[in-house]
C-alpha cells in the first residue's frame, strides 16, 4: 500500500485546498437552519414521543453524500496519476579473478583462527558487494588451478571459497604458476577491466612459471593486479607437518613475504601492492579495492503514467446520484 501511494502524484495540485469549500458550506448551511428553526411550545411531549424515526435520524447526514461527491471532483480536477516509470539498469561489470594461496603456512595462527580462514571470510565479503562482476577463482601452493572459470553466480564462488582447506594441493608456494593460471583465465576476456587479487603469505619457491615472466603476460594483456602479502611478521605458531584428518602439528617460526617480488608484480601490471598484518588491514585492503575498481552502471528511466482521475469523477456522480435519488423518494421530505 506504501508503494502504490508514494507512486501517487497530482498534475495540478494546487486544485486540492479546494476540498475546504465543500465542508465548510455544508457546516456554513446546518448553522443557517439552526438560526432558521423555530420552537412549538408543547403542555406534553408524550404526544410526540416515538415519532423520530431512521428516516430522520438519517435524513440530516444526507448533505454529506454532495459535499464527498463535490470533493471528488475536486481531486479528480487535480488529475491524480501513478507514476509507473521503470529502470532499465546496463551494467559494463569488471572480470576479477581471487588468486589464493592455500600453503600450509596459511594455517598460521597470528590471524585468528588462521590466515587462511580469515582470508576466505573477506574474500566471501568482498564476492558479496560485486553485484555486476564476473568473478571467478584460481588457488595455488605447490601447483595451481582453477577452482571456477569467470561467472556471475556469486554463490557458487562463496561456496567454493568457503570450502578451501590447506592440503588440496601439494605444498609450496608457487606464486609464478598461481599468476600463471588466473592470467589464462582472462586473457580472452573482453571486458574493459581485468584484475587479479593475488594474495600470499610467502616466498616463490615451487612451480614451473616464473613470478616476472607471469607479470609481464598479465601487462601485455592489460590485465591489472593487486597484491597481498599476508602475515605479522612476528613469531607465530605455523603448521609443519600434517598428522592426517586435516590435522598438523604446530612450530614457532617467523614467516616471511617476498615484498619486493609481490611489489614488482603489481607495478609492472599498474596494480598495487599491500600489507596485510592483521585482520583489520586485510578488510580495509579489500575496501579499497572495492572502491577503486567501481562497475560502470548506466541507468535509463522510462516514464510512463496512469491516469486516475476517471475513477474519482465516477465515484463522485455515483454519489451525487446517490443523494439525488435518497432527497426525492426514502427520505423525502413534505415542504
Amino acid at each position: 500500500m506504501m508503494s502504490w501511494w508514494n507512486q501517487f502524484e497530482f498534475v495540478f495540485p494546487w486544485l486540492l485546498p479546494l476540498l475546504v469549500v465543500a465542508p465548510l458550506l455544508w457546516f456554513w448551511r446546518i448553522r443557517k437552519n439552526l438560526n432558521r428553526e423555530v420552537s412549538l411550545r408543547l403542555p406534553s411531549t408524550q404526544s410526540v414521543r416515538g415519532l423520530r424515526s431512521w428516516k430522520s435520524a438519517l435524513r440530516p447526514f444526507l448533505p454529506l453524500l454532495r459535499v464527498a461527491a463535490i470533493s471528488l471532483f475536486i481531486i479528480a480536477l487535480a488529475r491524480p496519476r501513478l507514476d509507473l516509470s521503470e529502470e532499465s539498469v546496463t551494467a559494463e561489470g569488471i572480470d576479477i579473478v581471487l588468486t589464493l594461496d592455500l600453503s600450509t603456512s596459511m594455517g598460521a595462527t597470528d590471524f585468528s583462527p588462521n590466515r587462511l580462514e580469515v582470508a576466505k571470510q573477506v574474500a566471501r565479503d568482498f564476492v558479496s558487494r560485486r553485484e555486476f562482476d564476473r568473478i571467478g577463482l584460481v588457488v595455488y601452493a605447490g601447483e595451481a588451478y582453477t577452482k571456477s572459470p569467470l561467472t556471475v553466480d556469486k554463490e557458487i564462488i562463496d561456496r567454493f571459497i568457503a570450502e578451501l582447506q590447506m592440503g588440496e594441493i601439494t605444498d609450496g608456494t608457487a606464486i609464478g604458476t598461481g599468476l600463471a593460471t588466473a592470467v589464462n583465465r582472462l586473457k580472452e576476456s573482453e571486458s574493459a577491466s581485468k584484475i587479479i587479487i593475488l594474495l600470499t603469505d610467502g616466498e616463490n619457491n615451487a612451480g614451473y612459471h616464473s613470478p616476472e615472466l607471469a607479470a609481464e603476460l598479465a601487462e601485455e594483456f592489460g590485465i591489472r593486479v593487486y597484491t597481498i602479502g599476508v602475515g605479522s611478521g612476528q613469531q607465530t605458531l605455523m603448521p609443519s607437518s600434517p598428522l592426517g584428518g586435516g590435522k598438523y602439528t604446530f612450530k614457532p617460526t617467523r614467516g616471511t613475504v617476498d615484498d619486493k617480488l609481490l611489489a614488482y608484480i603489481a607495478e609492472t601490471t599498474n596494480g598495487r601492492y599491500f600489507r596485510a598484518r592483521d585482520t583489520e588491514e586485510l578488510e580495509s585492503i579489500y575496501d579499497y579495492i572495492d572502491e577503486l575498481e567501481k562497475t560502470e552502471i548506466e541507468t535509463t528511466v522510462f516514464k510512463r503514467y496512469e491516469e486516475q482521475f476517471g475513477r474519482f469523477l465516477l465515484i463522485g456522480l455515483a454519489l451525487l446520484l446517490l443523494e439525488t435519488l435518497l432527497r426525492y423518494t426514502v427520505l423525502r421530505t413534505v415542504p
